[in-house]
């Protein structure tokens, strides 16, 4: 046995590890438990995985029907028994690497240690990583669920990304006593936080509703992001409140929330709540803000994003995003609003109203949309003299489709400009094959 490598074990709080005597099974000697583990490391360095796999099953488990099954090893054998399982993990391929994650978990808690480092360490390889992931989704250990949170947060691999978030969900409801222990641990709240949010289990909820009041503001914005997925009676009075939080990524995160809820418009005044963000100091609250309003998809928000809309002091990079909230709300109060922002806009926020009213895809609002258009190319607006934005006219007029554009395309279609011309003559073939 000495010359196989033996896998170097973490373990946190060594004094309180346990493990359970081989002498508790008496119907296997401790020599034939030796001569498992020396034929198993012989065929592992044979890298015959399908004979090490077999060699572990035949170690001693428990046999309660009430409880997990688990090897029944003293330590130094349980060691070198692990060393044996992991060396599967690190350098077998991906059939016996899938077989030997239903055997790890018999090690019991004692191996989350070891398994947790391996698991952080961006040298590991990727796949093995993965494999590590499944396991520790067996146990419903507060660890476990911290270095899943903390993978979540440090990779950027989309498949490991994706097994940490379902072995979280996994764990689920079982996880949250113990996390909501971590939540009055100082240096484990913010993670245990993270944890409730990932789970996205209605268990989560009540902890999390007294969080979203925590002094911590960077604990409050989980809070009220984690309970936006949720339609539960006490939450909406929550984000509400959130809205005038002093921290500006508390507002933010309440008005996405909100911004999910349009059922409730009438009912609780979303729309009120949410106009002021509109006028905020934060641009991004202002932006989040607008996208809740467009999805309420009714007049009254339509209004008070015209409001902002045309007001001077409002910046040029808002505007835009107004006008695409304007345009969201699929309502034709809206495209009456960006009909009476367009003659009046720079450039840029003009060419911006354009292609999104060559957007709208309900049929009954594609004339309207068409109208505004040719009205606008009628007017000869000197902003007009800009070929972007007659190249952005000619593709909207094609990508509504509507006859009364026929006109003015069949004039874009012979402009001084190159791409004007072409965009027009694409946009009439479009028209002439409805």
């Amino acid at each position: 046995m000495t010359n196989f490598p033996i896998i170097i074990f973490k373990c946190e709080n060594s004094d309180r590890v346990t493990y359970i005597k081989s002498e508790t099974a008496p119907n296997q000697s401790p020599n034939s438990i030796q001569a498992i583990l020396q034929s198993g490391l012989a065929a592992a360095q044979q890298q015959d995985w399908l004979s090490v796999s077999n060699y572990l099953k035949q170690l001693p488990q428990t046999k309660s029907r009430n409880q997990p099954k688990r090897f029944i090893l003293n330590q130094k054998v349980w060691k070198i028994a692990v060393s044996l399982a992991l060396s599967m993990v690190l350098d077998a391929d991906f059939q016996h690497q899938w077989s030997i994650t239903k055997i790890l978990p018999l090690f019991g808690e004692n191996i989350i240690p070891t398994l947790t480092t391996l698991v952080k360490d961006t040298t590991t390889e990727a796949d093995v990583r993965w494999f590590i992931c499944q396991i520790l989704g067996n146990f419903n250990n507060a660890a476990v669920i911290l270095t899943l949170v903390e993978l979540l947060d440090s990779t950027t691999d989309r498949e490991l990304i994706t097994i940490a978030g379902k072995t979280l969900t996994k764990i689920g409801d079982d996880a949250i006593d113990a996390l909501q222990d971590l939540l009055t641990r100082p240096q484990h709240r913010f993670l245990a936080v993270q944890s409730l949010y990932y789970i996205r289990s209605a268990k989560t909820i009540e902890p999390l509703l007294e969080i979203a009041t925590d002094p911590e503001p960077k604990l409050r914005a989980i809070a009220i992001k984690a309970l936006g997925s949720f339609h539960d009676s006490r939450i909406p009075p929550i984000l509400i409140n959130a809205l005038q939080d002093k921290v500006s990524n508390v507002r933010q995160e309440s008005a996405i929330a909100l911004g999910f809820r349009p059922d409730l418009c009438h009912d609780l005044n979303l729309v009120n709540h949410l106009r002021p963000l509109l006028f905020d100091f934060d641009l991004e609250v202002c932006r989040q803000a607008a996208v809740a309003l467009c999805r309420m998809k009714n007049e009254a928000a339509a209004a008070a994003l015209f409001e902002v809309l045309q007001a001077e002091t409002t910046p040029i990079n808002l505007k835009l995003d107004l006008v695409k909230a304007l345009g969201w709300n699929e309502i034709s109060v809206a495209i009456d609003y960006l009909a009476k922002a367009l003659p009046n806009s720079t450039a840029a926020v003009a060419e911006e109203i354009i292609v999104v009213l060559g957007r709208n895809t309900a049929a009954s609002l594609k004339s309207q949309a068409a109208q505004v258009l040719v009205r606008f190319w009628q007017s000869q607006s000197h902003i007009l003299e800009s070929p972007l934005l007659r190249q952005a006219l000619a593709t909207s007029l094609g990508e509504l489709g509507c006859d009364c554009g026929r006109k003015a395309l069949e004039q874009l279609a012979k402009d001084s400009d190159r791409k004007v011309k072409l965009h027009g003559i694409s946009a009439l073939k479009k028209i002439s094959s409805n």
